[in-house]
């Protein structure tokens, strides 16, 4: 299996399960609801926010796979469309899946010396930097979900 599809591979089980912290998205969030996913724990991110704001990045530098220029501020990473709802929220997750999958999709076809190359700007590193941080980052934020969760699950038992 050539390195591009190893990384999709990578990126597809931190969301849809088979990584070896046997820790994903899918499962963690399959039993939360849109109330769980909005609710306010200490001054942490909301769940819902937490998902919007890994795949904001996805979004992002799957535009620049596809050949459009980068287009992301960290200060709207966090501006995510209101849950009111669990329609709503199992609309978030949905379009989560999607275009986590589209991403991975993406990444695979990448020719493996594109690798190497310098992602949009010197400063940002090459691709291999760029795709293998993105999966880091959303480790790093489902960490925090699963943490926020039990404090959520916790809170209700009392």
């Amino acid at each position: 299996m050539h390195l591009p599809a190893q990384i999709a591979q990578h990126l597809r089980a931190v969301y849809f399960g088979g990584n070896w912290t046997s820790v994903d998205l899918t499962k963690t969030l399959a039993d939360v609801t849109w109330e769980q996913a909005t609710a306010q724990v200490y001054s942490l991110n909301t769940i819902a926010t937490l998902v919007y704001h890994t795949n904001y990045y996805i979004n992002a530098v799957a535009k620049v796979l596809q050949g459009e220029p980068l287009n992301a501020k960290d200060q709207y990473s966090f501006n995510h469309p209101p849950v009111r709802s669990q329609t709503d929220w199992e609309n978030l997750l949905d379009l989560t899946w999607k275009e986590a999958e589209n991403f991975a999709g993406l990444i695979e076809h990448l020719p493996e010396n594109k690798l190497e190359e310098i992602f949009v700007d010197e400063k940002y590193g090459n691709y291999y930097r760029n795709l293998h941080g993105i999966i880091e980052h959303i480790h790093y934020h489902l960490g925090q979900i699963v943490l926020i969760k039990k404090i959520l699950l916790q809170k209700e038992d009392l």
